[in-house]
């Protein structure tokens, strides 16, 4: 009989969730040398088991016994690491016994007893690895034969569902497998009647009305809550709405259910009326119900059928409300052939009977799988004529204009899925085509809960790293990251997420052709991390790491701010020299907590060597010129040649210096411009700093008069306008010089000085204002420069042409 593996991924997650939660208080309760001895034995166990395991069912628990074996064995080995460290540690401490010397004998008994310790450590971390390895190897052959015996019941042929000799077995053996079949049932019933008479009906009664409260009335009541509280205005204002409203009808309708199903049977066995061999049925009717709400309200999440506006697929209302209805009718076949085939291993009925509810199974499935194409199809055909009438009036709606790919593979598979089951049944292989549709429709659940998960997982990071919400802006405000660097994070942190799902999608889809242990082995292989260099990078430490790295960089931008808000303010420095204590101060920061990140990842300094050379021989060689400006950046801190606020002049550019960090430095020219120069530049090459000694300027004016010009008075006038404007200092005293005296002209230098370079630009022009206007009035005029042109007649040239060509001939 096949066996259905994809029902059973839910509780093969869960169980393996709560083996990880358990397994730290298992670890406190037994000792390794303890967890090895039981691993022994149950290893014993299983390879008892085996040479008795008939059904991929029995050989897919041995499986998951055996790679639990493994785990613990591996789990002990690597519990008893630290205590072998330890005793080589203090061996280490004793050191080695010299040739021909006597060692005392305290210390030579203290070195037999921790040699006897080490040597039981390391015995039984051997066991424990030799335990793992053969469990492994026991789990990896568990696995091919259930592979082979898979391989065999799909390749099985039994007589055709149209050859009357099936049904003709079938009514020949219906007397036999229905007698197994009340037995079955009036075990079950007499276990029920004692537990009743003994305890009473009331707790059975009690889990029945409490269940039926919680699927009904108040599963109800849930899901309304939920729409409620996405249509009210304090809910995000994002594509959040819809997905989540999406998720929560999701996780409501299928935890409900399960729950009280659940709960009916753990009172059922609280008074042990549950027999036996019922116990595995009851177990497989949890886990039918999860799975059928799963699929139900993962229709209801993603249908929407009565409330268009929040679908998260692209149909309309009567696909919608159809597909509604095949959703149902698939999770109602789903566990009633669940519930069959526990029910008929349970009374182990003849394989006839089991054969024919397989190909009624399978029959059921394809008869719902071509309804479901059939509603595509016209859904389809109906997209396509709209399309045509809006592409003729030329106007496409958006909600029309959507890609309906989608339903084209869907389609596609769909057909090629049953037309292959169909000829397998007709031809006999009901294993197959009941398998095939089986995966058929376990596929279209698995990608639909992935689509779901990945749009919520997108939207809710999203919404979450938005600087304007409350998680985003403190992410925001402590570590100084810009608002788009933290949404940036968030899309990183979804996309990480969303990779996870699709593996778990992945090993879902797989699950049919291996245990449930082989997908939880990826996991654990996960877990386990990779070695680089000689360390273990686990997804452990690399969490570890990242939160240290993040508190760090918070605490760095606190003291920053710390310092340049509040310290530094209160200091006598100035700007340039606060700004490079601030920058100085972050750079250490970082460095810090970049130490810090690598001790969490247990990774020493002495284990970057082999990196450290390799990037020295790239900075030797790409990297030079990045290097050199860093190294620059650093002096131009230490040593502050130039510091924020100086005006400079570089080349042919000169501007006020507004940022200094490692690699280059801002100067804002005086058309508001920014020009980037590499601190390499300011460090090699010749700069002129108008401000960094002697924060004065000085202009300069420079004119000549005629020779007979009274200069005496001019000095005085000079002097005077200078003496007058508020932006000239006293002190150093303007002055006035005869520059030469040549040509009949006499040729005026004279120098002021004002508070800074930046304003003697503007204290010249209103000099020169001044003393044109005063020495008008003084009637002292000044020397133009004389151009002189020299201009030839045009007849004078033509007869010197003229002069020319005679003289020629």
């Amino acid at each position: 009989m096949l066996q259905r593996r994809p029902a059973s991924v839910l509780s093969c997650l869960l169980l393996w969730l709560c083996l990880l939660v358990a397994a730290p208080l298992a670890a406190q309760e037994a000792t390794p040398q303890a967890r090895i001895v039981q691993s022994t034995t149950d290893l014993a166990d299983v390879e008892r088991a085996l040479a008795s395991a008939d059904t991929p069912h029995t050989l897919a628990t041995l499986s998951e016994r055996a790679k639990d074996v493994q785990r613990t064995a591996s789990a002990a080995a690597s519990a008893l690491e630290p205590e072998r460290e330890q005793l080589d540690a203090r061996l280490a401490q004793l050191g080695e016994v010299q040739e021909g010397s006597a060692e005392d004998a305290a210390i030579a008994r203290q070195r037999r007893q921790i040699n006897a310790e080490r040597s039981e450590v390391d015995a039984a971390i051997k066991n424990a690895n030799l335990l793992a390895l053969k469990a492994q190897q026991l789990a990896e052959s568990i696995e091919r034969m259930r592979v082979n015996q898979l391989g065999a019941q799909l390749s099985r042929r039994m007589a055709s569902p149209l050859s009357p000799t099936l049904w003709k077995q079938f009514i020949t053996d219906q007397e036999k497998d229905r007698d197994r079949l009340f037995a079955l049932y009036r075990q079950g019933e007499r276990a029920l009647a004692k537990a009743i008479k003994r305890d009473g009906p009331w707790v059975p009664l009690a889990a029945l009305a409490l269940a039926a409260v919680m699927v009904f009335p108040l599963r109800i009541w849930l899901r309304r809550a939920g729409r409620r509280r996405a249509m009210r205005p304090e809910a995000p204002a994002s594509r959040l709405r819809r997905s989540g409203l999406a998720m929560w009808l999701l996780l409501v309708g299928t935890l409900m259910p399960g729950l009280a199903a659940w709960m009916l049977v753990e009172a059922m066995q609280y008074i042990d009326a549950i027999p036996p061999r019922l116990e595995q049925v009851a177990g497989r009717f949890v886990e039918a119900t999860f799975i059928a709400a799963c699929i139900a309200a993962l229709s209801s999440a993603l249908l929407m059928p009565h409330q268009g506006s929040w679908r998260l697929l692209s149909i309309d209302d009567t696909a919608a409300v159809r597909l509604r209805k095949y959703t149902w009718t698939t999770a109602a076949l789903t566990w009633a052939s669940m519930m069959l085939l526990s029910i008929n291993r349970a009374a182990r009925t003849g394989e006839v009977l089991t054969v024919t509810v397989d190909g009624v199974i399978a029959l059921a499935n394809m008869a719902l799988i071509i309804a479901i194409l059939v509603t595509l199809s016209r859904l389809r055909g109906r997209r396509a004529l709209e399309a045509l009438d809006a592409a003729e009036l030329d106007a496409v709606p958006a909600t029309r204009r959507r890609n309906t790919g989608w339903i084209v593979l869907a389609s596609v598979i769909g057909h090629m899925a049953v037309a292959a089951a169909l000829i397998a049944g007709l031809a006999g292989y009901l294993n197959f085509a009941m398998f095939v549709t089986q995966q058929l429709i376990w596929g279209v659940v698995v990608l639909a809960a992935l689509a779901l998960l990945v749009k919520f997982t997108g939207d809710l990071m999203a919404w979450l790293f938005r600087p304007e919400e409350g998680f985003g802006r403190a992410i925001h405000m402590a570590t100084g990251l810009s608002r788009a660097r933290v949404e940036q994070a968030g899309v990183l942190l979804a996309a990480l997420l969303q990779l996870g799902l699709v593996v778990l999608a992945v090993g879902a889809l797989l699950m049919p052709y291996g245990s449930s242990g082989s997908v939880i082995g990826w996991f654990e292989t996960a877990a386990r991390g990779v070695s680089i260099g000689g360390f273990s990078l686990t997804p452990g430490a690399v969490l570890r790491a990242l939160l240290v790295l993040a508190i760090g960089l918070a605490v760095m931008q606190a003291v920053q701010r710390w310092l340049v808000d509040t310290y530094l303010p209160r200091t006598e420095l100035d700007l340039g020299a606060r700004n490079s204590i601030s920058t100085i101060a972050r750079y250490v920061g970082i460095i810090l907590a970049v130490m810090a990140t690598l001790a969490a990842l247990d990774v020493g300094l002495e284990k970057l060597a082999l990196v450290l050379s390799a990037l020295s021989v790239g900075i030797g060689f790409g990297l030079q010129a990045i290097t050199q400006n860093f190294v620059s950046g650093l002096i131009l801190l230490a040593e502050r040649p130039v510091k924020i606020g100086d005006w400079v002049k570089i080349g042919d550019q000169e501007g006020d210096i507004r940022r200094i960090s490692v690699r280059s430095t801002e100067i804002q020219v005086g058309d508001k411009s920014t020009l980037i120069v590499p601190n390499s530049e300011l460090i090699t090459k010749t700069i002129r700093n108008m401000t960094m000694a002697n924060p004065q300027g000085r202009l300069q004016i420079q004119f000549s008069v005629p020779l007979n010009t009274d200069v005496a008075r001019l000095r005085d006038e000079l002097l005077r306008a200078y003496a007058e404007h508020p932006g000239v200092l006293e002190d150093p005293a303007p002055s006035v010089f005869i520059d030469s005296i040549a040509g009949g002209q006499v040729a005026i230098n004279s120098f002021a000085y004002v508070s800074s370079p930046r304003s003697a630009y503007s204290v010249r022009s209103d000099l020169l204002f001044v003393i044109l206007q005063r020495l008008a009035e003084a009637g002292i005029a000044l020397v133009a420069p004389t151009d002189i042109h020299l201009v030839r007649d045009p007849a004078d040239a033509g007869r010197a042409l003229e002069q020319q060509g005679t003289g020629a001939g």
